[in-house]
């Protein structure tokens, strides 16, 4: 994915490494990552963290941020892409949280909707809602290059 190989030149050049956290995209951001030859130089470690006891263990999500918000939401996945940078000591993460469907959805949250956070070293922390159409695949797949379009656009003014 080309994405993948600009998002990895941004970093090698800054000498900087980058961690994901995942839960509905299972693993894809890292998968693309991984995907380009000498992604070891500059990805670090990803998480996949799709229950909520996995985002409290793994990343120090608080329980209450996920009984008060839903584990899709922005709290959610800010806290993610912070607890996933602290834990690998990366300088950038990018976390992600969403209902890719084809169940799971509600009113307020239906399927497609995705939230996407990173979090830079020295910088507040931003996260956006996405709302994505179609099949499952095609969720997961626009979340993958939204979250990699997030890092380079991030990257750019960083």
């Amino acid at each position: 994915m080309e994405q993948a190989r600009q998002v990895g030149i941004a970093l090698a050049a800054r000498g900087w490494m980058m961690t994901t956290a995942e839960s509905c995209t299972g693993g894809g951001i890292a998968a693309a990552i991984t995907d380009i030859p000498g992604s070891s130089a500059w990805f670090d470690r990803g998480f996949v963290t799709y229950s909520n006891d996995a985002k409290q263990a793994l990343l120090g999500v608080a329980a209450t941020t996920l009984a008060t918000h839903g584990a899709v939401s922005e709290a959610v996945v800010l806290e993610m892409a912070e607890g996933a940078r602290k834990a690998s000591g990366a300088q950038c993460a990018v976390s992600v949280s969403g209902i890719a469907g084809p169940d799971g959805g509600s009113a307020g949250k239906p399927v497609g909707t995705v939230w996407l956070a990173w979090a830079f070293e020295g910088r507040p922390s931003e996260a956006q809602r996405f709302r994505f159409a179609g099949d499952r695949a095609a969720v997961r797949a626009a979340a993958v290059q939204a979250a990699l379009a997030g890092v380079l656009a991030r990257l750019s003014t960083a």
